[in-house]
């Protein structure tokens, strides 16, 4: 089996260089904002930070596939990097410190692509968490400086924290029912929200976490994380990976519990 660790040596490469560019528009005056045709805003940091890390990718790994939030897809083959240059926009726009640069690469197989390689760098937070398939999963300011990341071991959901990012979501899609019977639940309930919750879940300081409607850049890299954190990921519909539009991130221990929620009366 490859042990991608080049590729996610590499990863870190590319972290670092988005970080300093967003990092150097965080709370600009001037920072411009445009929204979206699906009504989303994004920045000039985010087609910066995109633009520099498919540049490096053309450079060193001119064979592989790109995808990513502002620029689509280019290219084709058995590998593809998925990026998303700043999830949680809405944050840093506002100045709030909680967003990151997700990188993600995906490799072909004979359940589609599924992502061997994620990290998330947090610069504002001065967080990064990362992993490799068959590697576990870390945290710390670097790959030489790292501690391993292990799930929780909380088995009933009395005892649980579930972190979440908002209720409307829920709502559009007939879900809130069952969601908010899961809040009562639970015994703590926090809106982290965006990349945030995924990491609290592989670190093991939040137990479960869930959201309606994502994409795939939102999700590529935090699968991989919460998985080789010991961790479950799979979508509403119990299927596993990112690919189902939603996502459904747990300890493992509580997630049929969880899915049967948040399916409840849907």
């Amino acid at each position: 089996m490859p042990d991608y660790l080049d590729d996610l040596r590499f990863a870190h490469v590319l972290a670092d260089a988005a970080d300093a560019a967003t990092m150097s528009r965080f709370k600009a005056l001037d920072l411009k904002v445009e929204t979206k045709p699906d009504m989303t805003p994004v920045s000039e940091a985010d087609k910066a930070a995109e633009e520099l890390i498919r540049g490096q990718l053309q450079r060193a790994r001119p064979r592989d596939a790109v995808l990513g939030e502002e620029y689509g897809l280019d290219g084709s083959g058995p590998r593809r990097w998925v990026i998303d240059p700043i999830d949680g926009t809405k944050n840093y726009v506002r100045g709030v410190p909680v967003w990151a640069t997700l990188i993600s690469l995906m490799e072909a197989g004979e359940t589609g692509f599924q992502p061997v390689v994620g990290v998330v760098s947090a610069p504002a937070l001065g967080r990064r968490w990362w992993a490799a398939k068959g590697h576990g999963a870390f945290t710390g300011r670097s790959l030489s400086s790292a501690s391993r990341l292990q799930v929780s071991r909380v088995a009933k959901l009395s005892d649980a924290s579930f972190a979440y990012s908002s209720l409307t979501g829920w709502e559009d899609q007939g879900r809130l029912g069952g969601f908010l019977d899961l809040t009562r639940e639970v015994w703590r309930t926090r809106a982290y929200g965006d990349f945030w919750p995924y990491m609290l879940v592989a670190e093991g300081a939040v137990d479960i976490c869930a959201e309606p409607e994502l994409s795939l850049w939102d999700m590529a890299a935090n699968t991989i994380i919460v998985t080789e954190a010991g961790g479950a990921f799979t979508g509403l519909d119990g299927r596993p990976g990112p690919h189902s539009g939603n996502a459904a991130a747990s300890n493992g221990l509580l997630h049929d519990e969880l899915l049967g929620y948040l399916n409840e009366r849907y």
